[in-house]
């Protein structure tokens, strides 16, 4: 919770409390919430696609859309209220208004403190959205209704990223494992001519790295780490028997399926992990990974038993559903 730019103790709203012969502490006590809330404050669900079906939907579709991670974080504002003081985010942002009016203002980037008139300073209604730039100050506040909004973080792994998965395979490397010259902080006559002999070696290093390698380290980076979307998972699992070869399967909405072929291996990455397989398989998962509808029975290359002892392992990992 949020007031007047300052983010109230968790103290001030939660409890401690038992659950079997196990103490919670930091339970949110509802009654402290609401009294909060009535006093100005904002209610701040971080992450709230991780809770909520819709969300968790709408973020998959632009991480699928853009191949960057994106989170939501949902804030209700009372009436006359203002949650965070003008700040800066270091991703870029979309703000959708779902209920009530908020005054936004968006300055220059990095004017903070404002110092300058804003950019923009207007009103967004239900149904609105605003795009905020990393980097652009911003701040908002309630009129005379309550507001919803929730604002759409994109986490864009960017070339920093890429820098240092760099260093991290060069500091594999013995050479740096040595220490600076005798005497290197307090007689600086030499060190400087060290350090960029270095500099030269670490350079080189870097310009001998796999560009494949480093490019499917940057792809784990993403394809590896999202939150899987398994709605109806239990249903599926208990009907694992019923899965025959002339059975329909299709990829389930919003998952997530990259093939890439390592050392005549498959790696598949379904988003929050990798599966390999052997290399075989490549036509079979092709066909599967597409989309489209597809018959068990017109897997290619694998006998009854090996389609359908394939086609249940994808249904337990998430990527397929029986459509008929």
């Amino acid at each position: 919770m949020v007031r007047d730019g300052t983010t109230l103790p968790s103290a001030s709203y939660t409890k401690a409390t038992r659950t079997g012969t196990q103490t919670s502490a930091g339970v949110i006590d509802a009654r402290r919430v609401f009294d909060e809330f009535a006093d100005g404050a904002t209610l701040v669900f971080q992450s709230m696609h991780r809770y909520w079906a819709p969300l968790a939907d709408y973020c998959r579709g632009l991480e699928l859309a853009l191949g960057h991670p994106v989170q939501a974080n949902a804030y209700i504002t009372p009436p006359g209220a203002q949650g965070f003081d003008a700040h800066e985010d270091e991703h870029d942002v979309i703000v959708l208004q779902s209920h009530g009016t908020k005054g936004w203002m968006v300055h220059d980037r990095h004017d903070l403190p404002p110092s300058r008139p804003p950019l923009i300073d207007g009103l967004l209604s239900p149904g609105d959205s605003l795009y905020i730039p990393a980097g652009f100050p911003h701040s908002a506040s309630t009129q005379e209704q309550a507001s919803v909004h929730i604002t759409i973080g994109i986490l864009s792994v960017t070339w920093a990223t890429a820098v240092r998965e760099a260093l991290k395979v060069v500091e594999s490397d013995p050479a740096f494992d040595e220490p600076l010259p005798l005497r290197f902080s307090v007689d600086d006559d030499t060190l400087a001519e060290v350090v960029r002999g270095r500099l030269d070696l670490i350079g080189s290093a870097v310009a001998k790295i796999d560009p494949q390698a480093m490019a499917r380290t940057l792809r784990r980076k993403v394809l590896t780490t999202r939150q899987p979307l398994l709605r109806g998972q239990i249903h599926r699992l208990l009907a694992l028997d019923e899965v025959k070869d002339e059975s329909v399967v299709k990829r389930r909405p919003g998952s997530i399926c990259v093939i890439e072929t390592i050392d005549d291996e498959l790696s598949v990455l379904l988003g929050d992990r990798e599966l390999r397989m052997p290399g075989w398989l490549e036509p079979a998962m092709t066909l599967l990974a597409g989309g489209k509808r597809a018959v068990i029975a017109d897997l290619p290359g694998l006998d009854e038993a090996s389609r359908l002892v394939l086609v249940r392992r994808l249904i337990r990992e998430g990527l397929l559903e029986v459509v008929v």
